[in-house]
């Protein structure tokens, strides 16, 4: 009884929920600008580049204080003056979204440091080699040496963090704190100083104009065209002289078509509704580029227990670093068909793996839309805990590197967001799901179902876990019904221990009905084997005889063959 009493309970788990559909949509188009233009964008967003920044940082000096008190209309004033009335209402904007998205990552950074110290400090006091109840101990002295240097350099970035939460004054770099790292490695960045430098200048331009409902085609400030696709800006006012337009306005010499979601767009265009829009520079391949986004209206989703009380079919996803693996279910939680693997290979660049990445979850949808499924069930998984605490939770060596390097791959939080969107687009909905023991019971009871199941393809636990994760997200248990009896080679219906079944009655068989507790003497009904009575005809001659139709050998079955 004690050992029993030692082994550890399951956690709670979380009830399934709809994922809510995507709250907007961000659509681009390239910008086929000439010299002159391109000239002119870039003293624009170096201006506003320059006030932007200037605004942010005395936003930084007032704190973090409640939305009245932030001075956002003396500053906004400040910055007519040198600008425009829309131009400073976005800088404004921008900054406080800045500030306020710094602080929530110096919270983030602190829950992360103290996950981290808590575990290091729970295994420094337990002895090398020995354990302290279910922590384990370090295994060597210069193991627990390097883990007490380590402790204390958390420590000390905690307390940095702490400070500046305490001040409300986190360090923000216009521009990316990795990109200026990058500048005292440019060796291994493999760039030059004037490359650096081109990159550097492209990501602290500001060029942003926020949508106004009734404003023409949705945005006054940078206004497209929704039949000519022609683009006109208002340029402050020590550009001025720049104009090519009247009213101070600039127009570019190119357009743009917007092919993706286009009608949308253009609804939103033509009845005057809120449109934002960005230009931005990729100086790599010498481009430029124009983003439209706007909010979305609020859609109701259907619930979890509506869509089991509808009888749709489910298909479950488990996530795995290299592929994903998926499996069909219907209404009462049975995997229908044989088991999906879709290769998702996200390594290299970043814009490769997003492609990657989108391209896998397209074809998650069209095996949805084939299977004539209503929903898509996903794990809410986040690795946050798992990437704090990794060097200590994960292993040790070269196989705890690799898990580690394993789970860091795992791009959860882009391919929820990506699944949200596309599949809320195909007229799908998305189920999450607590990610806890779908791999564990999925692999233990559903592996070996699969794969009596199927014999086209190799079944693995990743498969047993995405139907885990359609089972729970249709509210049922993760664990198969006792009393099923296995799979028959030659039937496809399965029953439960106990259950009668309609075997065919021979014609002329006299023998009377048994239940399922009679034993089969396994006798013959007659002497000979091919007589028209015969239970089977004779091996040697199939022909002959009553056919009948193939019933289970299996011992769980009920009742007589006749």
């Amino acid at each position: 009884m004690a050992k029993r009493a030692n082994k550890r309970r399951p956690r709670p788990l979380a009830a399934p929920f709809t994922v809510a559909a995507p709250s907007g949509a961000r659509i681009r188009d390239r910008l086929r600008v000439t010299a002159e233009d391109a000239q002119v964008l870039r003293l624009l967003g170096e201006l506003l580049g320059s006030h932007q920044r200037r605004d942010l940082a005395r936003r930084i000096t007032i704190g973090n204080v409640p939305a009245r008190d932030n001075q956002r209309a003396e500053r906004k004033r400040a910055l007519t003056a040198v600008s425009s009335s829309r131009w400073a209402g976005a800088i404004t904007r921008a900054s406080e979204d800045q500030y306020q998205l710094a602080m929530r990552t110096l919270q983030a950074h602190r829950v992360s440091l103290q996950r981290a110290i808590r575990v290091i400090t729970q295994r420094l006091a337990a002895a090398c080699g020995h354990r302290h109840g279910r922590v384990r101990g370090y295994a060597t002295r210069d193991e627990r040496r390097h883990k007490q240097r380590r402790l204390q350099t958390l420590r000390a970035r905690l307390t940095g963090v702490e400070q500046q939460i305490a001040s409300a004054r986190p360090a923000i770099v216009a521009g990316g704190r990795r990109l200026l790292n990058t500048r005292h490695n440019l060796h291994d960045a493999h760039l030059t100083e004037a490359q650096w430098r081109e990159r550097w200048q492209a990501q602290r331009l500001f060029l942003t104009a926020d949508g106004e409902s009734g404003a023409p085609h949705g945005n006054y400030t940078i206004t497209v065209h929704p039949d000519t696709g022609q683009i006109s800006i208002v340029l402050p006012a020590p550009l001025r002289h720049l104009a090519n337009a009247p009213r101070g306005r600039y127009t570019l010499s190119c357009t743009v078509t917007f092919s993706h979601r286009r009608q949308e767009r253009l609804d939103r265009a033509t009845a005057n509704k809120a449109v934002r829009y960005d230009i931005a520079c990729d100086p790599e391949r010498g481009r430029w580029y124009l983003d439209a986004s706007w909010a979305a209206d609020t859609t109701v989703l259907p619930t979890p227990q509506e869509l089991r009380a509808s009888g749709v079919r489910v298909l479950g996803v488990d996530l795995n670093a290299g592929h994903l693996a998926a499996c069909v279910l219907d209404g009462y939680g049975n995997p229908v068909g044989e088991p999906f693997t879709i290769p998702a290979e996200l390594t290299g660049p970043s814009s490769q793996r997003d492609g990657r990445l989108r391209a896998a979850i397209t074809q998650l949808i069209r095996l949805a839309r084939t299977h004539g499924c209503a929903a898509i069930a996903v794990e809410d998984l986040g690795f946050d805990d798992a990437r704090a605490t990794g060097r200590e939770t994960l292993g040790r060596g070269k196989r705890g590197k690799a898990l580690r390097r394993t789970v860091a791959q795992i791009p959860t939080a882009k391919f929820r967001e990506r699944i949200r969107g596309m599949a809320y687009h195909a007229g799908l909905v998305v189920l999450a799901v607590d990610p806890a023991y779908t791999s564990r019971w999925g692999g233990r009871y559903w592996t070996a179902p699969l794969q009596d199941q199927t014999k086209q393809i190799t079944v693995t636990r990743h498969h047993g876990a995405a139907v885990a994760i359609a089972r729970r997200g249709l509210g049922q248990r993760l664990r198969r019904r006792p009393g099923v009896t296995a799979r028959h080679r030659r039937m496809t219906a399965r029953r439960a221990t106990g259950q009668a079944i309609p075997a065919p009655r021979a014609r002329g068989a006299a023998s009377p009905p048994r239940t399922a507790g009679t034993p089969h003497g396994g006798g013959k009904t007659r002497p000979r084997r091919s007589g028209p009575f015969a239970l089977s005809p004779a091996p040697h001659d199939r022909s002959e005889g009553h056919r009948l139709s193939p019933v289970s050998r299996d011992p769980a079955s009920s009742g007589q063959h006749r």
